[in-house]
């Protein structure tokens, strides 16, 4: 494990080398260090420090602040001036707007990172001027933790880390989505049934009853389809679900933050639909859940591979831990720590056990994509689902804010992923905006069809979470009404874009690719699946270039042919295909245009 990591990790509840060590000057599990001896040397900070604090080598630290992102360290706020209070209140803003809505104040922590802490009567004072500078901003906080830093003084000394929470003036609240991986029978749907119904489940499957899609699903207790839930968050960071909100609509209303759940498939036979769901709904996180009594089995390894190949960061919750004995849970997350810690995977594993390690996980993950948090719960006996919900309520949003204003301000995009027919509302098409704005309204053009060309139409409504919404922005997911649009126009695999943009088709595209297993040789005339984003078609393979045949582990680059229609393809576009045991990954490098017609005005079809 990397020094650094390890230095910044004193989570010590006794598994694993990932997640132990107690830090010298503070108690173990709180994710702060000890101060280099450069540190102390810092004039700066020396001079601002009270008369009873003298550093010493042993004086713990975080990293130093960094000018971006949404954490800022504040050694006191002690009766600003007015001139003051208005310049903290802009500085609350900015950190707001860099976590998309949320910021991390850390008290009694100096700008280069070193845990001074602060009295009793100063802590309160500072938390006290917190708040009047959230009201200001018309943000709520929640103190995370509050943490004594043990010094040879009298005086007790104590830091605290509060959560600010503000939803954006343009948005209803602030929105993440979770990938929900593992084996078939691992607990997947009962564990998201359990956490959006808000009641615990009774061991035989009654809490994933209400997630299922189909009669064969319910008589199975297979999941086949992809479908989503919803957890909420309020301003103060209580649980939003349906066990106080009969409706999604109500949940939207009064919820500041929602995690969408996606809940895929175990089975092998349903791999390509988790694919779908990995590629095409871009999840900002992936959670992959394992029996605590089976541990490491079936598709397990293949949805950790297929996020680590896709770049979702992943945590892992180990679930039915109230079947086993403790040293059968014990084992699994041995197990799991051995896998993740293989070169391949280069994970550093890090066992949640207290809240304190709850709040030090979300931090550390958003952070390094390197970390892995493990949970250990039960659906049953509600064990540790508590220290999950913390998690879920402090994770920040991975994309930056500014990386967000970009895609904004390009022309709309939305992909296609689901299309319904709906009674008294016409065709509805649901899928994620890749880049720009879209309202109601608005004239877009979606394609491409067999033949290349895109039919020009109108959006009409617009609902998020099953709640209406008059604007969507980039990276958001919906579905939109189309009116009395022709469904048989549309497929899965489209898209709907501005009709000022030049979309690139191709029945041909060349990709680097790495072949991850294959069990003869790769060669020219071999037919794959392939993925990339909301795209799934069969391709054939026309060229590798520079070699006659691929075996397992290397690369080149290939020319594929989509067999059946072309397709809206982007150079660097990650690409993932599939046959049979075969596995590939990869990205596009080239595309081999075709022109496409453009819409005529007969085409166009009004709401």
């Amino acid at each position: 494990m990397d020094t650094r990591v390890s230095e910044l990790f004193g989570s010590g509840n006794g598994h694993g080398s990932g997640s132990q060590g107690v830090v010298s000057g503070v108690k173990s599990g709180n994710g702060y260090g000890t101060a280099p001896k450069k540190a102390c040397k810092n004039k700066k900070g020396k001079s601002r420090f009270s008369r009873n604090f003298k550093p010493s080598n042993n004086t713990p630290y975080l990293p130093p602040e960094a000018e971006e992102g949404n954490i800022e360290y504040k050694l006191k706020l002690v009766n600003p001036t007015q001139y003051r209070f208005e310049h903290l209140a802009t500085q609350m803003k900015w950190r707001l707007q860099e976590g998309r809505g949320e910021a991390v104040y850390q008290i009694g922590v100096e700008d280069n990172g070193m845990l001074v802490g602060l009295s009793e009567e100063d802590m309160m004072a500072s938390l006290k001027t917190l708040h009047r500078l959230a009201e200001k901003v018309g943000a709520d906080i929640t103190v995370l933790r509050e943490q004594e830093v043990d010094y040879d003084t009298d005086v007790p000394r104590k830091i605290a880390e509060v959560l600010i929470r503000k939803v954006p003036d343009d948005q209803q609240f602030l929105d993440l989505r979770v990938a929900v991986l593992g084996n078939v029978d691992s607990g997947k749907s009962t564990l998201l049934g359990v956490l959006t119904q808000g009641e615990l489940d009774n061991g035989r499957g009654r809490a994933r009853l209400n997630l299922f899609r189909h009669l064969h699903e319910i008589q199975t207790g297979r999941t086949s389809s992809i479908s989503f839930e919803i957890l909420g968050f309020n301003s103060k960071g209580e649980v939003v679900n349906y066990s106080e909100s009969r409706t999604a609509e109500e949940i939207c209303e009064s919820a500041s933050k929602m995690i969408t759940f996606i809940d895929l498939a175990g089975h092998h036979k349903y791999l390509k639909t988790t694919i779908f769901g990995l590629t095409s709904y871009c999840p900002d996180f992936a959670m992959l859940v394992v029996s605590a009594n089976t541990g490491i089995a079936g598709t397990t390894r293949e949805h950790l591979g297929l996020a680590m190949a896709l770049k979702v960061p992943i945590f892992i919750v180990i679930s039915k831990v109230d079947l086993c004995m403790r040293a059968t849970v014990e084992r699994t997350v041995r197990q799991l720590e051995r896998v993740l810690k293989q070169p391949g995977c280069n994970k550093v594993p890090m066992v949640v056990g207290s809240t304190d390690d709850a709040v030090t996980a979300a931090q550390q993950f958003a952070q390094s994509p390197n970390i892995t948090p493990i949970f250990t719960v039960s659906s049953v006996s509600g064990e540790s689902l508590d220290l999950l919900k913390v998690f879920f309520n402090i994770i920040p949003p991975l994309s930056k804010s500014k990386e967000q204003e970009e895609l904004m301000q390009q022309l709309t995009e939305f992909q296609v992923d689901e299309i319904y027919t709906v009674p008294e509302v016409g065709t509805v098409v649901g899928g994620t905006l890749y880049s720009g704005i879209c309202r109601e309204g608005d004239q877009l053009v979606v394609g491409p069809t067999d033949l290349g060309q895109f039919h020009k139409l109108t959006v009409g409504s617009i609902q998020r979470n099953r709640s209406a919404c008059r604007v969507l922005r980039a990276g958001q997911a919906a579905t939109l009404a189309l009116g009395n649009f022709d469904r048989s126009l549309l497929r899965k695999g489209m898209v709907m874009v501005s009709p000022e943009m030049d979309p690139t088709i191709c029945w041909m595209f060349e990709a680097e690719i790495v072949l991850l297993f294959h069990a003869k040789t790769f060669h020219k005339g071999f037919q794959v699946t392939v993925h990339i984003g909301n795209v799934r078609q069969t391709a054939t393979v026309e060229a590798v270039y520079g070699k006659e045949e691929l075996r397992t582990g290397e690369k080149a680059v290939v020319l594929f042919k989509f067999i059946k229609h072309p397709e809206y393809l982007k150079v660097g576009a990650k690409v993932l295909f599939r046959e049979g045991v075969t596995k590939g990954i990869g990205h596009v490098t080239k595309l081999q245009h075709i022109a496409q017609d453009l819409p005529s005005q007969s085409e166009d079809e009004e709401v």
